[in-house]
């Protein structure tokens, strides 16, 4: 069985794929340029939010809510996704940092109007709308891989790979890499499942070093649902308008 985890990055996605050959790291300029590289039954786990809500109350989608109380200081990186309205809300490419603000406030306003109490859109969740977009898309055009691609989150991942126990220390401080907080995680992933050697390797080009740790522990999340093992938030999983599954696995 082929397993991978998966998140974004700069030049797209990071997948950290484990298969008989072994581990290894890639990147991939789009997210069915990476499905297309893997076997047919291969299980993906990814850092990316799948099913959208028409319409959202306070914390977001279901998911999210039910996560955060989970993570205690670490609980502000599980971000609120708005409507799917909001998401496809402004679609074109930004040439310029007027023209993404723009786009920003015009998802925001979406977002309000559907979301009670009424909510804008937060800049670091409006940066994943296109990747968030690009699943969507996929799971509506493709339903058979609603079933082996699935959504987790890295923080709620090393809080179940370290045994129902939140990370104390932050991965970013100011928006820099906490170093002492990637050790940390890198610390637990060679414990639970991952070569030393293999976390410590510079992460492919186009990927930054906390994507490749956050695809990392999303691998393993991957095996562990090809086991048996995994939760999801809620349980048993919700379904948007077009039947695609909510929820968070872990």
């Amino acid at each position: 069985m082929t397993t991978a985890g998966v998140d974004g990055c700069k030049a797209g996605w990071i997948a950290v794929i484990r298969n008989d050959a072994g581990t290894k790291a890639q990147v991939f300029g789009s997210f069915e340029a990476l499905l297309a590289a893997m076997p047919g039954d291969a299980v993906v786990v990814v850092d990316m939010p799948i099913g959208l809500p028409d319409f959202t109350t306070k914390g977001g989608r279901g998911p999210e809510a039910l996560v955060r109380p989970l993570l205690g200081q670490r609980q502000s990186s599980v971000f609120s996704i708005p409507s799917r309205a909001a998401v496809h809300a402004e679609t074109a490419d930004f040439t310029d940092l007027e023209t993404w603000y723009s786009a920003h406030r015009r998802s925001s306003e979406v977002a309000m109007q559907t979301s009670e109490p009424p909510r804008g859109v937060s800049i670091q969740a409006f940066g994943i709308f296109s990747k968030i977009r690009e699943i969507d898309a996929l799971m509506m055009a493709r339903p058979e891989l609603r079933e082996r691609v699935i959504e987790s989150h890295p923080e709620v991942a090393f809080w179940r790979l370290n045994g129902g126990q939140a990370m104390s220390l932050p991965k970013k401080i100011k928006g820099r890499v906490n170093v002492d907080g990637m050790e940390e995680r890198k610390s637990l992933l060679a414990r639970v499942g991952h070569d030393r050697s293999f976390l410590d390797q510079p992460p492919p080009r186009g990927a930054a070093a906390d994507d490749f740790l956050d695809a990392c522990a999303m691998m393993l999340i991957a095996e562990r649902h090809c086991r048996g093992e995994t939760t999801s938030f809620p349980s048993p999983p919700g379904r948007d308008i077009h039947g695609i599954p909510v929820a968070i696995w872990v």
